[in-house]
């Protein structure tokens, strides 16, 4: 988020050398504003590049895109406090409302909707279902909710909306949380991919 306030450029180098010793597919954002500073994430190992304030600017800027990447290698990160479409790492308010945003990223050639519900994020109170449900169900591309996840059930309720769910804090504090966050949820009976 801060890259774009800094109006710095993503850090190639630093997704050169992820790309060496990680063994996971991975999405990269933050001060991608053009088709060449994509192009030189994904040649540098990112699988998909992830796009906000520079899309709500320009967003021919997700068709370009998509005509060059392809959609699959296109999320569209979307920030919304209150079912409304924040810019610039949430810092500034759009006209626009999240699920027409969603719907027009899909039709200009987003392959995914990254959606961070300001309101819940930090909580660790549940995801912003209400909106990733209403997100969700306007597009045909996977939406992945993001912001409020707390525990396993939090999760499980986001997977019955969204086909992905983001985890950060619970995570960042504690990285081994993640092995039995998956036994939590596939003996709730989520399927989980084998890692």
């Amino acid at each position: 988020m801060k890259a774009t306030l800094e109006e710095r450029r993503t850090l190639v180098e630093l997704v050169r050398h992820i790309s060496e010793v990680l063994a996971i597919p991975f999405t990269v954002g933050g001060g991608v504003r053009s088709v060449e500073d994509a192009d030189q994430l994904l040649s540098a190992g990112a699988d998909k590049v992830g796009v906000n304030s520079a899309a709500l600017e320009r967003p021919e800027l997700i068709t370009e895109l998509a005509e060059r990447l392809g959609s699959q290698a296109v999320v569209v990160a979307i920030d919304a406090e209150g079912g409304r479409v924040r810019s610039r790492a949430g810092t500034t308010e759009t006209a626009r409302g999240a699920v027409e945003w969603a719907r027009e990223a899909q039709e200009r050639g987003a392959g995914e909707i990254l959606l961070t519900s300001i309101d819940a994020d930090g909580t660790r109170e549940g995801y912003d279902l209400p909106v990733t449900s209403a997100v969700a169900a306007a597009v045909d591309v996977p939406v992945i909710a993001s912001g409020g996840a707390g525990n396993a059930r939090h999760v499980a309720d986001a997977l019955e909306v969204a086909q992905a769910a983001l985890l950060a804090s619970i995570l960042h504090e504690d990285p081994a949380r993640l092995a039995s966050l998956r036994d939590e949820l596939r003996a709730m009976g989520v399927s989980v991919r084998a890692a």
